[in-house]
Formats: structure tokens, C-alpha cells, sequence
């Protein structure tokens, strides 16, 4: 393998168990955007049809999610190095860790903005006390930035904290929520009222990870074995994002409403709503700031060296976004960007499994702009875009990933034929 990895390749003394990095994914399922998208499937299934989306839909991303962090394992090195060599050094440095970049600095903004206005709105609804939203939203961004900074340990130990605590008020709260609705009635007999596709469901699905997917490299670089991925990422993710969706969607039924925290404000327990908004913010937040100080360090070139100045710059410029309020007018471009990430999986896992047969000695990173990796990841961003805004067919970032697979083992062939004349 190339000996250019810009400082981030992991040493074996710093491997870590399966369980502990099973923890980290399953904070990130933890968060609020699971909840509204379980909300939303609630709405368009029965309970046995959201289930359905949900085991397809992170089942797709489990499988890329695995490819991805079985060669960070062998290789040692997070999805911006493992890029440079489909897309080439310069290739990576300047387009992946700039998309991710944006990616996760824009999502730790939009985390940071919606934890703000609703600790000012809780705080208000308590004491009567108003904090302002853009106060709020600072203090609470740099209080994640700073667990971020930390990286993996302070996540590992974040989550051992983090995790059981919101597990329990999860389950106060969907049984307040019973209790006070007469919620087994209500499921027995629910009927959506505006069903929903089973393709529109899994697309939902595969939206709230397609990101944390493919930058599990970040974190699975730290696993001991291929074994110790597939186990931290399927269990990890899996069984807690089914939960998550599921109490989501109960809670819309039972009581119209899928936010854990209004729903233990309504039943008198606004604390607990409180403890869960902050906690399920905080323990998803972190991986957006840890990735994108990832890409910040990797886009400057400064190496794993500089990575809590680069993680400060990535949080900082999210905190910033959110405390001015412009996350609401950012949120549209990082949808689109967002349908254009997982095509990076693609020519990825086509270069390291298909081409290079999965071997960590045949990883060279390219010098300069690699053309074909590039044309690739194009075309599949294009596609994906495509068929998931425009003309709508299947599952538009899982198209992105097959078109970006299938043109980089055409087009690298091509390219090396043309060396070799």
C-alpha cells in the first residue's frame, strides 16, 4: 500500500473491541431525525409495513456500510484516504473532503440549530425563563464540539453514558404514551389514512444513514478484524434504528406527534423530555463534527497532527451557521449533497473488492486527479440526483452507487489499456 496516508493510518495499539464501536453507531441512531422519519413512515404504513422499510432499507446501507469498513479495517485509514486511490490524491483532497466536509459541517449546524430552539422552547415551558434560540444553539454546538474534539475514546465513553440513559426514557415515554391514549386500542385498529410506496418508504430509510454509511470508514479503521465490522455495524445499527422508527411511528399514531421530548411534555414530564433531546443531539452530533474535522484535516493536507484544530474549524463553522440561522436556507443544498455521497461508496468498493480483490497491498493512492474515479463518481452523483428528485425510480443513492460501481470497472480498464499502449 501506498505509504502516502497523511498521517491517519491506525497502529494495532489503537484498535479497539467490536462492542465499543458498535456503541458509537448506536448513539448515532439515536437522534431525532430517526424518530421524525419513523413519524413519517407512520403515517403512509402499519406498524408491519414500517418494519418492512426499515430492515430493507438499512439493510442496503449495512451491506455498503460493511464494504466500506472492512477496508478501513485492513487499511487503517479513514473513507477521504481510502478515496485517493479511485479518485487520486488531489482528486480526494480537493472534491471528497470537500463534499464531506460540507456534508457534516452543515448536519452538526442543523443538529445544533434544532437542540437550541428546543431547549429554549422546553426551558420557556418550565420556568418561564426565555433564553434566546441563538444563544442557546452556540452553547450547546460548542459543548459537542468539544466531546468531538476528543475523538474516539470521548465518543466511546459519551455513548456508554448516553445510550442507556435515552433507552429508558425512550420507553417511559412510549409507555406515558400508551397509558394516557389508549395506545394498544388505537394500534389494533390503525389504518394510514395516505398510504405510502414501498420504494418512497425504504428511500426515507436509507436518507437518515446513507452519510454515516459511507464515512464508517472513520470509525471501523479502529476495529481489531473484518469479523469486528460487519458485527459492530449490523448490530450497531440495525436493531436500534428499527426502535428508533418504530417508537417514531407509534408515537405518530398514538398521539400525532413523533418528538419524544413533546410527548413527555404533554404527559407531565417535560424533564425527561429534556434530558432525551439533548442526549439523542449530543451523541449523534459529535460523529458530524469528528468526521468532518476528518475531511477539514485531509482537504488542508495537515494529517491526523492538526485534528483538533481541524475538528474546532468544522464544529465552529456548524455553530456558527446554527447561531445565525442559516441552516434553514442550507438545508436544501445539503439534500442534494447528501444524494450525491454514497456514489463515493461505489467507485470505492469497486477499486478495493472488485478490482483489487479485496487486498490491502494492492491500495496505491494515485497521484494527482485520477480521471476515471472522477468521471465515475459523476456520473453516479448524477444519477443518483436524477432518480431521486426528478424522474423518481427505485432508490436514487443506491442507483448512484451501482452506476458509479459499474463505470469505474469499465472506465479503469479502459484507462489502464490506454497506459499500456
Amino acid at each position: 500500500m501506498s505509504e502516502i496516508n497523511n498521517g491517519f493510518e491506525v497502529s494495532a495499539s489503537q484498535r479497539q473491541s467490536w462492542g465499543s464501536l458498535a456503541m458509537i453507531w448506536i448513539g448515532s441512531m439515536i437522534c431525532v431525525p430517526c424518530l421524525m422519519i419513523g413519524g413519517f413512515l407512520g403515517m403512509g404504513f402499519t406498524l408491519g409495513g414500517v418494519v418492512l422499510c426499515v430492515l430493507l432499507g438499512y439493510g442496503i446501507v449495512c451491506t455498503y456500510m460493511c464494504f466500506m469498513g472492512m477496508e478501513g479495517c485492513d487499511t487503517g485509514l479513514p473513507t477521504v484516504s481510502m478515496a485517493g486511490s479511485v479518485l487520486g490524491e488531489k482528486g480526494a483532497q480537493y472534491i471528497i473532503s470537500l463534499m464531506l466536509a460540507i456534508a457534516c459541517i452543515g448536519w452538526f449546524g442543523i443538529q445544533s440549530a434544532v437542540c437550541g430552539s428546543s431547549f429554549s422552547s422546553m426551558v420557556a415551558s418550565m420556568t418561564g425563563v426565555s433564553i434566546p434560540v441563538w444563544l442557546s444553539s452556540f452553547v450547546w454546538g460548542i459543548l459537542m464540539l468539544l466531546t468531538a474534539m476528543y475523538g474516539y475514546k470521548a465518543l466511546k465513553y459519551l455513548n456508554y453514558i448516553a445510550v442507556p440513559a435515552l433507552l429508558l426514557v425512550m420507553a417511559y415515554g412510549v409507555f406515558a404514551a400508551f397509558t394516557k391514549n389508549d395506545g394498544s386500542a388505537i394500534i389494533a385498529n390503525y389504518q394510514p389514512a395516505a398510504p405510502m410506496s414501498l420504494v418512497t418508504g425504504i428511500s426515507l430509510t436509507v436518507a437518515t444513514f446513507a452519510l454515516g454509511g459511507v464515512i464508517s470508514g472513520d470509525y471501523s479503521r479502529f476495529a481489531k478484524n473484518r469479523k469486528d465490522v460487519i458485527k459492530s455495524s449490523v448490530l450497531g445499527v440495525l436493531p436500534v434504528g428499527l426502535l428508533m422508527i418504530l417508537i417514531g411511528a407509534v408515537l405518530s399514531i398514538v398521539t400525532g406527534q413523533y418528538d419524544i421530548s413533546a410527548v413527555l411534555a404533554s404527559v407531565g414530564v417535560p424533564a425527561f423530555g429534556l434530558i432525551a433531546l439533548v442526549l439523542a443531539t449530543w451523541t449523534t452530533n459529535v460523529t458530524n463534527a469528528y468526521s468532518g474535522g476528518i475531511a477539514v484535516s485531509n482537504l488542508f493536507g495537515v494529517g491526523e497532527k492538526k485534528f483538533k484544530i481541524a475538528t474546532a474549524i468544522a464544529g465552529g463553522l456548524g455553530t456558527l451557521l446554527a447561531a445565525i440561522g442559516l441552516m434553514s436556507k442550507f438545508q436544501a443544498f445539503l439534500s442534494i449533497l447528501t444524494a450525491f455521497i454514497p456514489p463515493i461508496a461505489g467507485v470505492i468498493i469497486a477499486s478495493y473488492w472488485i478490482l483489487g480483490k479485496g487486498k490491502k497491498e494492492n491500495v496505491v493512492i494515485k497521484k494527482g486527479f485520477a480521471l476515471d474515479g472522477i468521471i465515475s463518481f459523476v456520473l453516479g452523483a448524477v444519477v443518483a440526483y436524477i432518480t431521486g428528485n426528478i424522474a423518481v425510480f427505485f432508490i436514487g443513492p443506491i442507483n448512484g452507487i451501482v452506476v458509479s460501481m459499474v463505470s469505474y470497472i469499465i472506465l479503469h480498464r479502459i484507462f489502464e489499456k490506454k497506459k499500456e499502449k
